[in-house]
């Protein structure tokens, strides 16, 4: 498939496994570009297959997973840190 295909494979992927909208799905993809995710998949045919498609979808959406986790805890320590200490 081209490169194209795969990236509209992937954002369908991610669309269908963890029903997310069209637009958050097309944020995901387009944010990994930005971070030259796919560049490697650009360079070599043989990784744009629906099979890869599946574990780049996986990928992407675990990472900002973890991401979304991590800026949860910050945010509570930065409250923590606010508050008054008991008495």
């Amino acid at each position: 498939m081209t490169y194209e295909e795969f990236l509209d494979e992937v954002t369908t992927l991610l669309h269908e496994i963890y029903d997310l909208d069209d637009a958050a799905a097309i944020k995901l993809v387009v944010d990994a570009q930005d971070a030259e995710y796919f560049v490697a998949h650009d360079d070599n045919e043989e990784m744009r297959t629906p099979e890869q498609a599946r574990k780049d979808a996986v990928a992407l959406h675990e990472a900002k997973q973890n991401k979304v986790q991590t800026q949860k805890k910050q945010q509570q320590r930065v409250q923590q840190k606010k508050r008054p200490p008991r008495a």
